[in-house]
């Protein structure tokens, strides 16, 4: 092998190399622009706080009688009877039917919405002394009700961007 022929084996390798970096370099370059698009479209992955809220309307009112009480969680904790546990509860007079009700001021994220119909307008789900409600009820998400209440992952719901809307079909178990 000649001097000659070793030195354009070696300037070719090191052509290669400087390529191989610079198209490193390129590929670093085009993903960081990626991740801070991602970021500034996913103000969770961001950090950036947003406020959003959730609309509620409640299908399937027997009547005007009393209030609708809802209670939001954003946790299986509480879920869905123990309104102490829930981000925010709030009673309404019902003014229109389907009624419709929203929770503001929300962090994206999951959430399941409990809902009474409080005919009785005593703050609490009246039961017979078998322990069936009294009284209409309904959850996000409408799951199938069998022996007792969903469980969180069945009735949560993505609140994400500025508003979320929903509908809630009440269930009257006993009549109503």
């Amino acid at each position: 092998m000649h001097k000659s022929s070793k030195l354009q084996t070696t300037s070719k390798t090191k052509n290669i190399k400087v390529k191989q970096s610079i198209g490193f370099l390129k590929f670093l370059a085009i993903t960081s622009v990626f991740s801070v698009i991602g970021g500034i479209a996913n103000p969770s992955f961001a950090g950036l706080k947003q406020n959003s809220q959730l609309t509620v309307e409640i299908q399937g009112l027997k009547n005007r009688q009393g209030q609708v009480c809802l209670s939001l969680f954003a946790s299986s904790r509480g879920f869905p009877s123990n309104s102490s546990s829930a981000v925010q509860s709030q009673c309404v007079a019902i003014a229109t039917m389907p009624l419709t009700v929203t929770f503001k001021n929300l962090q994206p994220g999951n959430y399941a919405v409990a809902v009474l119909h409080d005919t009785n307008s005593d703050n609490k789900a009246n039961r017979n002394g078998l322990g069936i409600p009294l009284e209409g009820f309904g959850f996000s998400e409408n799951p199938v009700i069998r022996t007792g209440p969903p469980r969180f992952n069945d009735a949560a719901v993505l609140v994400a961007g500025s508003t979320t809307n929903i509908q809630i079909q009440l269930n009257y178990l006993l009549g109503g």
